[in-house]
């Protein structure tokens, strides 16, 4: 693009989009990240992949509190940037950062809107157990993710693919798509279209609570939610009133009709996985198990360590995160 391009964007599912725009000779003059953060055990202070992304090619970054502060806006007025592309930077947008770029500001999202608005639309779609999903390029407006749509491209969900993995193929089609709604925003070849509000769902952000099991949903349910929160906020139920991390199940063939079968009723070893009475009389077989400070266990070894009876339920009152 003739013009100054600015870049907004934070974590590494924006890399591949910077990427492209590099390779497409549109590297942005400046980009925008948020500040670094303390992380892991010692709380140290760390980079987003975006600002490292920046830094390491000497790029000009700014990693403002509050992009609505008067200083940020008066910066970025002064670069007059012919338009700002976005992608997942991670704070709302005041109308007098809206209206700087001249072309506007473009944003990649990872549904095809206006499913899924919201900071989490991969595990959204996912734990609602999709089989299609996709990315749109939009004029950003005050609304959450409300804007004209520009560009869509679809991607079929494989049936055991989880959000990392989604994640990372949604990253690449939709730096692709950007490009393609540059060069034709750059040509004056490209219509938007107002979305439809009435279809409109939303992604909110997750929470530790969204990784509570409920027993009562079905195993494919409960499959498709482990898929979506890995890694985080994870899957986690209860034993004996204390929390158990699951890292890895399915749901198994057969029902769970057996005499015990309320949904959390523990229906013994089936395939080397702990097999769990679930809602519908269905059944899921969980692979690996981890209490809190402990290491994680194959199924079979967590069972004998625990002594576990059939019968016995599984919970989810406990809502404590283990690392």
């Amino acid at each position: 693009m003739s013009g100054k391009l600015i870049f907004f964007g934070t974590p590494g599912f924006a890399i591949p989009t910077l990427n492209a725009l590099e390779r497409a000779g549109r590297t942005p003059y400046r980009v925008i990240s948020q500040p670094a953060r303390p992380v892991g055990r010692g709380r140290k202070l760390q980079e987003p992949p975006v600002a490292e992304w920046a830094l390491e090619r000497g790029i000009p970054v700014e990693q403002p509190n509050r992009v609505r502060a008067r200083s940020f806006l008066e910066l970025i007025a002064g670069d007059a940037p012919e338009v700002a592309v976005v992608v997942a930077f991670g704070q709302i947008f005041p109308q007098k950062l809206l209206d700087i770029p001249r072309l506007g500001c473009i944003n990649l999202h990872a549904s095809l809107l206006p499913a899924y608005r919201g900071a989490a639309p991969i595990q959204a779609a996912l734990a609602t157990g999709e089989t299609e999903t996709g990315v749109t390029t939009m004029l950003m407006e005050k609304g959450l993710d409300s804007g004209p749509i520009l560009l869509q491209r679809s991607l079929e969900i494989g049936p055991g693919e989880s959000a990392p993995e989604l994640s990372e193929r949604l990253a690449e089609t939709g730096a692709a798509l950007m490009i393609e709604t540059l060069d034709l925003l750059e040509r004056g070849e490209i219509e938007s279209r107002p979305q439809d509000d009435s279809l409109a769902t939303l992604a909110p952000m997750l929470t530790k609570a969204d990784g509570l099991v409920d027993w009562t949903l079905s195993a494919r349910e409960i499959h498709d939610r482990l898929r979506a929160y890995t890694p985080w906020p994870g899957l986690s139920t209860s034993l004996r009133g204390e929390p158990v991390k699951i890292g890895d199940g399915a749901a198994l063939e057969g029902d769970g009709s057996d005499s015990s079968s309320e949904p959390g009723a523990y229906l013994g070893l089936r395939e080397g996985r702990i097999a769990v009475a679930c809602g519908g009389d269905t059944v899921f077989g969980v692979e690996i198990l981890q209490r809190a400070g402990r290491k994680a266990l194959p199924a079979a070894q967590f069972a004998n360590g625990e002594r576990l009876e059939v019968g016995e339920r599984f919970g989810s009152e406990i809502g404590a995160r283990i690392e």
